[in-house]
C-alpha cells in the first residue's frame, strides 16, 4: 500500500480529494492519466503565454486549476486560480511576472504524486466483469482528471466516449451512426478551440437537442454563466468540484428521458 503521508505531509488535501473520488484507488487511478497528460498541458500553457494570448492561457491555467483541485492540491489550485482570473482580465503583466511561480509549484507537486506512486507510476487494476454496454454517453472536457473520473465511475454500465474540446464533440455528434446509442452528454463549457456554448449552438442550429440530452459541467457558477447555459434546452447544471453521488444523479437524469430519435 502506498504511503499515503507523502502526499499529507507536503500539504496535498487527500482527504478533501476522497470526498470526490469515494476511495484511494480511483484517486491512485486518477494521479495516474494527471501525471501522464501533465507536462503536455504546462508545455501549452508556456506556449499560450509566451504568444501573449492570454484566451487560450486563460482556458488552459483554468483546466489545470480543475486537476488540481481534484487531487488535492490547493496552493497550486489558487495559484491558477489568480492566473485564470487575471489572464481573463488580459493582464499580462500579472501573467508574465507570476508564470515562474506557477511552474515551480506545479513541478514540486508533480514530483510529489511521482513520488508517491513509485517511479513507474503504474497502479495494478482488479479485473472486472464484462458488461455488454448497448449505451454511451459523451463526456467534453479539456481536463484529463475530470474525464478519467467520470469515465471510471460509469465504465462497468455504459460505453463512454470522451472529448477533450468542442471541436471534438462536433465531430462525435456528427456521425450519424451515433444517434441511436449516444443517449446523452455532459458538456463542459471553458475550453479551447471550440468551446462548449459553441456546442451548444451546434445542437440548437440542427435541432439535436430533442436527440441528445444534455448536462453541462462547468466551474463557473455566476449568475449570468447559469442563466446563459439554461437558455438553451438543457437538463441540468454540475458544479465543479463535483463526487459521483452528483455526476451519477445527472446521467440517471438525462437516461430516464425519452428521446425523439
Amino acid at each position: 500500500m502506498k504511503d499515503v503521508s507523502i502526499l499529507t505531509n507536503n500539504g496535498v488535501n487527500v482527504e478533501g480529494s476522497l470526498e470526490l473520488f469515494g476511495d484511494i484507488a480511483t484517486y491512485d487511478e486518477t494521479v495516474v492519466d494527471f501525471l501522464e497528460s501533465v507536462d503536455n498541458k504546462l508545455e501549452d500553457i508556456k506556449k499560450y503565454k509566451e504568444a501573449s494570448d492570454m484566451t487560450n492561457y486563460s482556458i488552459l491555467v483554468h483546466s489545470l486549476k480543475s486537476d488540481a483541485k481534484y487531487l488535492g492540491l490547493t496552493v497550486l489550485a489558487e495559484m491558477a486560480l489568480n492566473h485564470e482570473m487575471e489572464s481573463k482580465n488580459n493582464n499580462i503583466n500579472y501573467v508574465y511576472n507570476n508564470y515562474d511561480a506557477l511552474v515551480d509549484e506545479a513541478n514540486k507537486m508533480i514530483a510529489v504524486l511521482r513520488n508517491y506512486m513509485g517511479e513507474t507510476a503504474t497502479i495494478e487494476i482488479p479485473e472486472k466483469e464484462v458488461v455488454l454496454k448497448d449505451k454511451t454517453i459523451l463526456i467534453v472536457d479539456d481536463s484529463d482528471v475530470i474525464r478519467s473520473f467520470i469515465k471510471k465511475v460509469f465504465d462497468d454500465s455504459y460505453e463512454v466516449v470522451v472529448a477533450h474540446d468542442g471541436k471534438d464533440a462536433i465531430d462525435v455528434i456528427g456521425t450519424a451512426a451515433a444517434y441511436n446509442n449516444l443517449v446523452c452528454m455532459l458538456l463542459d463549457l471553458n475550453m479551447p478551440n471550440i468551446n462548449g456554448f459553441e456546442v451548444l449552438d451546434y445542437l440548437h442550429e440542427n435541432n439535436l437537442f430533442a436527440k441528445l440530452p444534455v448536462s453541462i459541467i462547468t466551474g463557473d457558477d455566476s449568475k449570468e454563466t447559469v442563466e446563459r447555459a439554461f437558455g438553451y434546452p438543457i437538463i441540468d447544471v454540475l458544479q465543479k468540484p463535483f463526487n459521483e453521488r452528483d455526476v451519477k444523479r445527472v446521467i440517471e437524469k438525462m437516461v430516464s428521458i425519452d428521446r425523439n430519435i
